[in-house]
């Protein structure tokens, strides 16, 4: 079956005169799931995006958001495109309820679908207890609720969210992998960049990681996931897990304690389930084993480790 790819792009840069902020950046981003950007500061994260949201000409390369170039057909990719930036201002003497108004207008809804669509979108960003006070009295989590809100409010196919959990509580946090995982479930292209990849792992399905303004290849990435990360491991008896680990042949430095955990090193997905099934044959009764990092981390820290040898 013929994947449907949201966003295409293919070889893309753009300089600001002797700096290169994006050289060389290609993916896709599949409908109906989540992408992670993910790289170091100052990688071209922000000027990926920007071009995205044909905010920012790119200097050579391509961009393809729901099969249109931003650049000869910018009227139909913002039709299907939500953008929500990391900061984005509103205007101070509305309301929360007007503010989603008057963007469904701008994005041509008459004025009976705008007011419909804000009364939904005000539920679904939990901000219907402050629809009618101005925009101005808006803490900075509620403000990204607002933001998130009005990416909504035309009902795009593909989404941009850069730093969307930014200033949120950890209960607003998991409304919000929520909600993403299901306009992803509804067929919706996201693309989420983010410095706090704990989120992010449990959010994306995929990841593209940029530094120095160029993207990972595909091999690049799947070969960082199967380099050695600490893991986590929890025994009613430390003692005997310490020997079962040296018996499986875990050389004694690889092996260090971490309050009432062990910390161990291991190469990939196999390598873990192969420990885990020894340590469990050996009659040693675990109660955690689980990378002491995420899938995102790791990579993120495999991957900028090798740009800076």
């Amino acid at each position: 079956m013929t994947k449907n790819h949201g966003i295409v792009v293919e070889h893309l840069g753009r300089s600001f005169g002797e700096v290169h902020a994006v050289r060389d950046a290609s993916f896709t981003a599949e409908a109906g799931s989540v992408t992670a950007l993910i790289g170091p500061n100052g990688s071209g994260k922000t000027t990926l995006m920007l071009m995205l949201a044909s905010l920012l000409k790119p200097d050579t390369g391509t961009i393809r958001i729901a099969g249109f170039d931003p650049l000869t057909e910018t009227t139909a990719v913002r039709r299907q495109l939500g953008w929500m930036p990391d900061v984005l201002g509103s205007w101070a003497a509305l309301n929360v309820r007007t503010t989603l108004e008057i963007t469904g207008r701008l994005y041509a809804m008459d004025a009976a679908a705008s007011a419909a669509r804000a009364a939904e979108l005000l539920t679904v960003v939990g901000l219907d207890h402050l629809a009618d006070q101005p925009t101005r009295v808006l803490s900075r989590g509620q403000k990204q609720r607002l933001s998130l809100a009005r990416a909504l409010v035309h009902d795009p196919s593909v989404l941009l969210l850069d730093e969307p959990a930014s200033g949120l509580d950890p209960a607003a946090r998991v409304d919000l992998r929520t909600l993403v995982r299901r306009l992803a479930g509804e067929g919706k292209t996201i693309l989420v960049s983010s410095h706090v990849l704990s989120e992010l792992d449990e959010m994306a399905d995929t990841a593209v990681y940029i530094g120095a303004g160029v993207t990972a290849s595909d091999e690049s990435m799947a070969a960082s996931r199967l380099t050695q990360r600490l893991w986590r491991i929890k025994a009613a008896d430390g003692g005997a897990l310490e020997r079962a680990l040296l018996d499986h042949g875990v050389p004694p430095g690889a092996i260090t304690r971490d309050r009432l955990e062990v910390l161990t090193p291991l190469g990939g997905e196999a390598a873990a389930s192969d420990l885990l099934t020894a340590l469990v044959g050996s009659g040693v009764a675990i109660s955690t084993f689980a990378p002491a990092v995420g899938d995102l981390e790791h990579t993120f820290l495999d991957l900028s480790k090798g740009a800076n040898r």
